[in-house]
């Protein structure tokens, strides 16, 4: 884990809310130099703490816009049958996320679709052949109501 002081949290702040922010005025910001302020950043990045840079999209400009959460549950438990399914989800673009889980079911999908139509066509073409899946749940988001992408630091 890498110890970050205050500047560094400041850093991360800014360029969590703005990853293309010029290096002048991110120094300017958090009060360094730009060189200690570069130096820093790419420690960051190094480390791996900034684990690469996204430009995040409006999901309704892409005709995306509806999120379906999907609980997926398999047939084992198995080391072989998790990794099979998750190397199987892994190639699905329309699958945003995968999360394995403690409880009641074993994966947390979320997926972004056109309408319910396309949903049809992502489930009877994707998600009814992933390998293991004995259980399909899903449930249509109506509205966000909170979507950060950004970490307290």
């Amino acid at each position: 884990m890498t110890e970050l002081d205050r500047y560094d949290r400041a850093i991360l702040t800014l360029l969590q809310a703005d990853g293309r922010l010029p290096n002048a005025q991110l120094a300017e910001k958090v009060g360094l130099s730009a060189s200690a302020c570069l130096r820093r950043v790419q420690r960051l990045e190094q480390t791996g703490v900034i684990a690469r840079y996204v430009a995040l999209l409006d999901a309704r400009a892409i005709d995306r816009a509806t999120t379906v959460f999907i609980e997926v549950t398999l047939d084992s438990q198995r080391e072989e049958v998790l990794a099979a399914f998750e190397k199987a989800a892994a190639v699905s673009r329309d699958i945003l996320e995968c999360q394995l889980m403690a409880g009641d079911f074993d994966y947390l999908l979320r997926a972004a679709v056109e309408n319910p139509q396309d949903y049809e066509r992502l489930h009877k073409q994707e998600l009814s052949r992933l390998p293991h899946v004995v259980r399909i749940k899903s449930s249509f988001a109506l509205r966000t109501v909170v979507k950060r992408t950004d970490y307290p630091v």
